[in-house]
């Protein structure tokens, strides 16, 4: 009697071979480590020697030569060390987006669009007579032609300035974001990992950007004592020092970055766990981590200042649930005419993506 054989449905690895299956993990535990292939595979084989993650046919041996032939890691034989390559970095971005988009509610909006008719590449429904310097790709020469038959007649057919029509088109704004990530010592305190979360927003921002957007500019800034700029591809590598909090270095950077870009759409997105602790006065630093020190907090507050006559809004997302730190941003917040938000490290990507994507619609001047 011929029969069905069921057996456990797991919708997550449908079609994944082991390689797809720990090629995730991989790029996850990649994120943790900062970069370092060594440490995640150490990780990945305590996970395997609990959790069964391969089996007789595939082990980790054969994962780890999959990596080296399908470009995912660089060995240097030389000096005994491997790397991960351009096309894992690559990877890490694209799973960190989807991670965070995966979160996301379902929006009408986005796109940058400013629903002003201008010189842009979408085409809407509106059409309207042709004006002195109309462009003559913005023709609708169907309309035209109709329009021309219509007051002259099809015996003789002539076309004049009166008949043509012009197919209005969407213009979309450019955006330049300065993304600001904290890399204080508190980032790793009180044994939470703060940091990764902040570097997997910043790698699914980038990713989005690059894909997306890709007239808008991204420069992402890191402050500790102080305040310099990473590249994109850096993200991975980007890890916690023995640093104070040097908000105002990081803006200042920040607003000299903004001040270069010629697009008047400009915005600073700030990622910080702690209260400003540390200034730079000439060659030596001031630091107090004891309270809200106001020699440190007024020269945030006129920074935030400053912004908002630039016309470059700050948006803060606060990791920290001290009330007094809250009272502090809200402060800083009001000063600049921006936004907060007091985000959880498991709603923090969802909270900046929206922010991203529905604040773009609004043209600053």
């Amino acid at each position: 009697m011929k029969g069905f054989h069921f057996s456990h449905f797991d919708p997550d690895a449908e079609g994944k071979s082991t390689f797809d299956k720990l090629l995730d993990l991989f790029m996850q535990l990649l994120t943790y480590t900062s970069g370092d292939v060594g440490e995640a595979l150490s990780w990945l084989t305590e996970l395997d020697k609990k959790y069964e993650l391969t089996n007789e046919d595939y082990g980790m041996g054969d994962f780890i030569e999959d990596l080296k032939e399908k470009g995912y890691i660089d060995e240097d034989k030389q000096k005994g060390e491997i790397h991960i390559t351009p096309k894992t970095e690559q990877g890490i971005r694209k799973r960190s987006l989807e991670e965070i988009f995966g979160k996301l509610k379902k929006t009408k909006t986005g796109d940058h669009k400013t629903f002003k008719p201008g010189q842009g590449d979408e085409i809407n429904p509106e059409s309207r007579p042709f004006q002195f310097g109309d462009r003559l790709e913005q023709i609708d020469f169907v309309s035209s032609i109709r329009n021309a038959q219509i007051n002259h007649g099809i015996d003789a057919f002539t076309m004049g300035e009166d008949d043509l029509e012009i197919r209005e088109t969407d213009l979309k704004s450019q955006t330049s974001t300065v993304l600001m990530i904290d890399i204080s010592h508190s980032m790793i305190l009180y044994g939470e990992d703060r940091i990764t979360p902040a570097k997997k927003v910043a790698m699914a921002l980038s990713e989005l950007i690059k894909t997306k957007y890709p007239k808008d500019t991204l420069d992402i800034v890191v402050f500790g004592n102080d305040a310099w700029t990473i590249e994109i591809k850096d993200i991975p590598y980007l890890q916690v020092g023995p640093y104070h909090t040097n908000t105002v270095a990081g803006l200042e950077l920040a607003m000299d970055i903004l001040r270069r870009r010629k697009n008047p759409n400009k915005q600073i997105f700030m990622i910080t766990d702690g209260k400003p602790t540390c200034l730079k006065m000439g060659k030596r630093y001031y630091k107090n981590s004891f309270g809200l020190d106001r020699k440190i907090t007024n020269r945030c507050l006129n920074l935030a200042a400053q912004c908002k006559k630039l016309k470059i809004p700050i948006t803060t997302f606060m990791i920290a649930s001290d009330p007094y730190l809250q009272r502090f941003v809200t402060e800083f917040t009001e000063t600049n005419n921006g936004k907060a938000f007091f985000a959880a490290l498991d709603n923090l990507g969802a909270f900046i993506f929206r922010d991203f994507e529905n604040g773009k619609r609004k043209t600053l001047y």
